[in-house]
């Protein structure tokens, strides 16, 4: 990790960017640390892996899309899907006012 001073990243911010590459750059302002500089090629490549599933996971949630369409948009598998939402503690049954009596006539039904 380097570190910089502000007058240094003014003279030379390009110099700051390709320290940034081999690892965050620390920018003082005086002796104290003021900001935290770090490249984003790396960063977002590992970052930008999560965001189909964080995306399909929120649409699930919402009642936006299907379970099936989430899942597409996800990358994943309809099972590998329906765990990841397990892991972030969203319901993959979401029940509605109806499902009681639904539940109630199904008993019934099979009670007969």
């Amino acid at each position: 990790m380097r570190t910089i001073s502000v007058g240094e990243l003014k003279k030379d911010p390009s110099l700051a960017l390709r320290h940034a590459k081999d690892g965050p750059v620390v920018i003082l302002e005086g002796t104290e640390p003021a900001a935290l500089l770090v490249h984003l090629e790396g960063l977002l490549d590992d970052a930008a892996a999560g965001v189909p599933q964080a995306l399909a996971a929120g649409l699930y949630r919402d009642g936006c899309v299907s379970l099936g369409k989430a899942a597409k948009i996800s990358g994943l598998s309809v099972s590998a899907f329906v765990d990841h939402l397990g892991s972030l503690g969203i319901e993959v049954a979401q029940l509605d006012e109806t499902t009681a009596g639904e539940t109630q006539d199904v008993s019934r039904w099979l009670s007969s």
